[in-house]
């Protein structure tokens, strides 16, 4: 499974920095599941670097784009300034007034892998994002519309629930995974940008020390020793991958919008990512609070620090 995961996390980031700046984002209503935990808050765009842990924060947000294929320069300039939703176009009636419509499936661009596929809640596959976001838009306002969102990345497929047991072994793999996310980020970050000069001297730390279990497939017996026994090097990634999490706003608390980037491409691969997250809240207040969120990964509660989400 680890093998999987680095090459997603490969995969990941490098869909991230190659993504070009005019694709359409995500809408935010990406859900985890019927009985999801955390629900939306009502937030405006933000600017996020990119983090290979996660698909671009940008693709889940009610992002908002302007329509560039408008018929002549007036309408350009109008819809220019007119926001639309994931979904809809804009378009400039008779009389010059600028309006968000249903976007047309048959315009979006075919996927060019199965990366860009995406499964719905109605367990349907749609070709991509727009085709899907574009369905939906037109069954706004209707029963079918108001119980359909996108649920994750990928093709339908079956997945299976998530026992007890196989829910006490998830953060063991996942606290591996975060560890080894930074590390190779930090090998990868030349000019890249990807992480801060002060993120970089933590994972520096964890990079240059020589008790460190290197990435690998790895049994749970030994997973679970490495954390007991390096314990140190896995409150920082912990921390970390909250902190990209946390964007809209960043306010020390995880929505089930914001943890949809991470949640939406792990789940086909990890089908104990929702209930892990369900769990996480442990007060079921439908936030995520750093505590919660911390004690889910066994960091000790003197060890959450606000600083290290920075």
């Amino acid at each position: 499974m680890m093998k999987v995961w680095i090459v997603f996390l490969l995969c990941l980031a490098g869909h991230a920095m190659a993504a070009p700046t005019e694709e359409q984002p995500m809408d935010e209503e990406l859900v985890m599941d019927e009985e999801l935990v955390v629900e939306d808050p009502v937030v405006e765009e933000v600017e996020v670097g990119a983090n290979p842990v996660q698909v671009e924060i940008g693709e889940f947000d009610e992002a908002i784009e302007v329509e560039e294929d408008v018929e002549d320069d007036v309408a350009e300039d109008l819809c220019q300034q007119h926001q639309c939703k994931k979904g809809k176009v804009c378009e400039v009636d008779d009389s010059n007034t600028p309006m968000c419509v249903c976007q047309d499936a048959s315009t979006c661009l075919p996927a060019e892998g199965q990366f860009e596929h995406v499964c719905g809640t109605d367990n349907k596959t749609y070709d991509t994002s727009c085709h899907f976001f574009a369905t939906k838009c037109t069954l706004e306002g209707t029963k079918k519309g108001h119980k359909l969102h996108l649920d994750y990345i990928g093709p339908c497929k079956d997945i299976e629930p998530c026992l007890d047991n196989e829910l006490n072994e998830f953060p063991l793999r996942m606290r591996d995974w975060l560890k080894n996310v930074l590390v190779t980020l930090y090998e990868r970050d030349q000019d890249n940008n990807l992480l801060s000069e002060k993120q970089k001297l933590r994972v520096k730390k964890i990079y240059e020390n020589e008790k460190r279990l290197q990435a690998g497939d790895h049994s749970l017996d030994l997973l679970a020793h490495d954390f007991v026994k390096n314990y140190n090097m896995y409150i920082f990634p912990v921390h970390w991958q909250f902190g990209q999490l946390d964007q809209h706003p960043a306010d020390g608390y995880l929505t089930h919008g914001e943890l949809a980037p991470l949640r939406a491409p792990l789940l086909p691969m990890e089908h104990c990512t929702t209930r892990f997250f369900e769990t996480c809240d442990a007060d079921s207040d439908k936030y995520i609070a750093l505590e919660e969120w911390a004690a889910c990964f066994g960091i000790k509660e003197q060890d959450v620090d606000q600083d290290l989400v920075i």
